[in-house]
């Protein structure tokens, strides 16, 4: 734990200068309530004498001093703190980010996408407050108490050591006591909460998929569940946040009676004044008001520490392909040879592929096609640089894949994939996320190219539309052409094709690969896919079964060797044949 939370400290570091000056002015405000409240009974009680009104001028001034202070001082201290606050969050964001996205997608295979939403925002959004409730509040009393010392010590020590005895009780003590019932509470509810979240965004994604099995009920009772759990150790948690707030009051007033029943004999033995007397208890409670955010930090820090705990997970994974130390110069050209390429995905599996080899020149085409788990997703993987690859070489321009850097790979390749995401926002800002310096008129060719820019005018807001998390508000067809248009947009040389038609039914997927078919010419094109029927088109045909090359040619000689080419090309035009 201690471990954790230097590492959080050290993402603080940046703003130590902020964070002083935070904790400075909150010390000055808890010093401006200590001195508006000494300062005002020390006014009413002298008051009560009837002195003359020059003896009260200074008590005067003081408490409109203290009273005007105390509130600047808050707001100024508020703002500071708010300040560090929202700097340390978008920190914490970018942080986040930089280290997740070389892992992906290798390292988050197994990670739960609503696991991951709950630690990327939860628990940045817990960490926030590391600094407002777990770092500030302890300097603060700490100050705090070190000024109480000596203004009670000067009065009698035993004032100064029974104020600070119940000081160390509220400030120490009762956090102590509090963590201790609430660590196991909060760990549990950070873990609530984060299957909470997955669950909910299950039920959102797979709304659809849920509906159609009539799982609705089921999910529904299973969230129903998770939310009342987590409901549970939130009332446990509140509960422990009463016994910490009585605790708090028990011990201000224990110190307040303490504190008279040493000054009363003083003023009693003519060593202490009655008007410091109303002064001392005053003072005494207004003190206080430095230790009572201190259980909440122990409570915070825990959450914090958990919080850490839970993105350290993540962003301490070794990425599974990192960069050369001196990466080679882009190519020229996109011309494509792999030989003799091995990879598994963890050892002691079967390898994906198996001693592949194929060659593509630049501004031809090649498809590599096969049955499911053949190996051609991997092959696109090992392409885009997203795993390492093992044993053979893969040549991209001249250059083998290893000695480039993973940006420039990934500029050189336009990618559509057989799972298009599109982002919760306008049809003009998934385009531009190809390229964001396009012009309307680049933006309207490549939808004219993808064969969807008549589409795009109908819609209410043209471009500006909103397509809904993950494009639901458009049918497959148009999500992929979408893709396609942002392929092309890019206008990288070389354009990868990864299954463009999963999810399509026939026709749409048969009009889809038309218009590739028509993009393609004079393009460095990898194909990927298990549908075969219309690869007249394709220079070369590469057939793989079980990570293993079993057939290549022309489409015309795979159909006339008569084997798995063959097989395949008959059964989906059968299908085809029969829509």
């Amino acid at each position: 734990m201690r471990r954790l939370f230097w590492r959080v400290l050290r993402l603080a570091a940046p703003y130590r200068g902020w964070m002083a000056l935070a904790v400075l002015l909150g010390f000055a405000t808890v010093g401006s309530s200590v001195g508006l409240l000494t300062t005002s009974a020390y006014l009413i009680a002298r008051a009560a004498l009837r002195p003359s009104i020059a003896v009260l001028q200074v008590a005067i001034v003081g408490v409109r001093f203290f009273g005007i202070a105390r509130g600047v001082l808050r707001y100024l201290e508020r703002l500071v703190s708010h300040h560090v606050t929202f700097r340390l969050l978008a920190r914490l964001r970018v942080w986040c980010y930089t280290a997740l996205e070389p892992l992906a997608p290798a390292r988050l295979t197994e990670a739960h996408s609503g696991d991951l939403l709950s630690r990327v925002v939860g628990d940045i959004e817990t960490l926030e407050n590391f600094f407002g409730r777990v770092i500030a509040p302890p300097l603060v009393a700490l100050l705090v108490a070190g000024l109480a010392w000596p203004l009670t010590a000067a009065l009698d020590p035993r004032l100064a050591i029974v104020l600070t005895l119940f000081m160390a009780l509220a400030g120490v003590g009762v956090p102590l006591l509090t963590r201790g019932l609430s660590r196991r509470t909060g760990r549990r509810l950070a873990a609530a909460r984060a299957a909470l979240t997955a669950a909910l965004v299950d039920g959102v994604q797979g709304v659809a998929d849920l509906s159609a099995a009539n799982q609705g009920p089921r999910h529904q009772s299973r969230v129903a569940a998770l939310d009342c759990e987590w409901s549970g150790l939130q009332a446990r948690m509140a509960r422990v946040g009463g016994l910490n707030d009585a605790l708090t009051g028990l011990m201000v007033n224990l110190a307040t009676l303490a504190a008279l029943a040493v000054a009363v004999p003083l003023v009693g033995a003519g060593r202490l004044d009655g008007v410091q007397l109303a002064v001392l208890v005053l003072a005494v409670i207004a003190s206080f008001e430095a230790v009572q955010p201190l259980p909440e930090a122990a409570h915070s820090l825990d959450a914090s520490l958990e919080a850490a705990r839970r993105l350290f997970e993540l962003t301490d994974a070794v990425p599974a392909v990192r960069d050369p130390p001196a990466p080679a110069s882009v190519p020229a050209d996109c011309g494509l040879v792999i030989e003799d390429l091995r990879f598994r995905y963890a050892p002691g599996e079967p390898p994906a592929l198996d001693g592949v080899s194929l060659a593509l020149p630049a501004g031809k085409s090649l498809a590599v096609v096969g049955p499911s788990g053949a190996g051609k997703s991997t092959l696109v993987n090992l392409l885009l640089r997203f795993w390492a690859y093992d044993e053979g070489r893969i040549m991209l321009g001249g250059r083998e894949l290893r000695d480039l850097a993973q940006a420039d790979v990934r500029r050189l390749v336009g990618v559509v994939s057989q799972h298009t995401h599109l982002f919760n926002g306008t049809v003009r800002d998934n385009l531009l996320l190809a390229r964001p310096d396009a012009t309307e008129a680049e933006l309207a060719r490549a939808l004219r190219q993808a064969q969807i820019l008549d589409f795009v005018r109908s819609l209410p807001d043209g471009l500006d539309t909103w397509v809904g998390e993950q494009g639901v508000r458009l049918s497959g067809g148009e999500r992929q052409r979408l893709a396609v248009a942002r392929a092309l947009l890019k206008d990288a040389p070389m354009l990868l094709l990864d299954e463009p038609t999963a999810n399509l039914d026939a026709v749409t997927g048969r009009e889809l690969m038309r218009t590739l078919y028509g993009l393609m010419a004079g393009r460095t094109t990898l194909l990927i896919t298990h549908h075969i029927v219309g690869l007249e088109h394709v220079d070369e045909i590469v057939v793989l079964r079980a990570g293993r090359v079993v057939e290549r040619g022309r489409h015309a000689e795979l159909v006339r060797m008569g084997g798995l080419y063959r097989r395949m090309f008959d059964l989906q035009r059968q299908v085809l044949a029969d829509v």
